[in-house]
């Protein structure tokens, strides 16, 4: 029977979680193992300086206080003492699009499977105004993609980010990540003992207009699927970077002359050198 990771980062006792294992689980055999509480946009970070705890909250359900990173790690090290069939990170409540993915820990929980050489895929829901959410669509996305995944793989270090949107006209489209003109709000405030306190707000939230973008697809009610990788080099930039670190190699005869000027100006130094000491010593008699 094949094995099913499932973790997120908004929480052990999140909703979009337990309807997210719940598809799953005619898959396989599910293991849920994700924060104790809410660890959204902590990106892919891995807690080193405190020590995690390992909670089991239920039959296959288990909780850690740190990040989906952590988590994942954990599960792998800990609980299976082995690696998963597939990771399935989600579903998160709101779209982890574009650049935004970066700040992930939805997208992250995924990209560490992908590390570790395991299949893995992120789930994302949109969010709507009152908050409530029907994950049952976005479930039975991730249910029909992870179904695939385990029959025909991924290629190696490679993962899938999908988002979907709270009112689905169409089927999956293949997307790319999209650009978003990237400003943020800081917020200063003051507490009552007046000292000083900030909330980070998103000031700006435009997207570069383009066909295949994952912001595009869920715009016009499709399940966006990207490719992602954790090869994070600018491939393009390779020549250029090239140019700019060039070290530019002495000319061979430069290189000879400068070794000759060195080799003439050594004997007149020392002759130098012997009359200095001989004035100095008659100096020395003088006096």
């Amino acid at each position: 029977m094949k094995r099913i990771l499932v973790t997120n980062d908004d929480g052990v006792r999140s909703e979009g979680l337990a309807a997210l294992a719940a598809a799953l689980r005619p898959l396989g055999e599910v293991l849920v193992v994700a924060p104790a509480k809410e660890a959204s946009a902590v990106g892919h970070a891995l807690t080193l300086h405190y020590p995690l705890r390992l909670e089991r909250i239920g039959e296959g359900v288990y909780a850690v206080d740190g990040t989906p990173t952590d988590c994942v790690n954990i599960a792998v090290a800990i609980v299976l003492k082995d690696l998963p069939d597939l990771v399935v990170s989600g579903i998160n409540t709101g779209w982890n699009l574009g650049d935004d993915i970066t700040y992930s820990g939805t997208v992250s929980g995924a990209l560490e499977g992908a590390l570790l050489g395991v299949p893995s895929i992120a789930v994302s829901l949109q969010r709507t105004r009152e908050r409530r959410f029907d994950f049952a669509k976005a479930a039975a996305a991730a249910a029909e993609v992870a179904e695939r995944v385990l029959a025909e793989g991924l290629p190696p270090r490679t993962f899938l980010n999908i988002n979907v949107p709270r009112d689905v006209k169409h089927g999956f489209k293949v997307t790319v990540q999209a650009k978003r003109n990237h400003v943020t709000s800081v917020d200063e405030r003051v507490d009552p003992k007046h000292r000083a306190y900030y909330w980070i707000d998103e000031a700006l939230d435009e997207w570069e207009p383009h066909d295949r973008s994952d912001y595009q697809a869920v715009r016009d009610g499709y399940i966006s699927i990207t490719p992602l990788h954790p090869d994070l080099t600018a491939h393009g930039a390779l020549k250029l970077t090239e140019r700019l670190v060039a070290v530019r190699r002495p000319q061979p005869v430069a290189a000879k002359t400068r070794r000759a000027a060195t080799a003439e100006a050594g004997p007149r130094a020392v002759r130098a050198g012997g009359r200095a000491k001989k004035s100095l010593g008659k100096s020395r008699r003088v006096g």
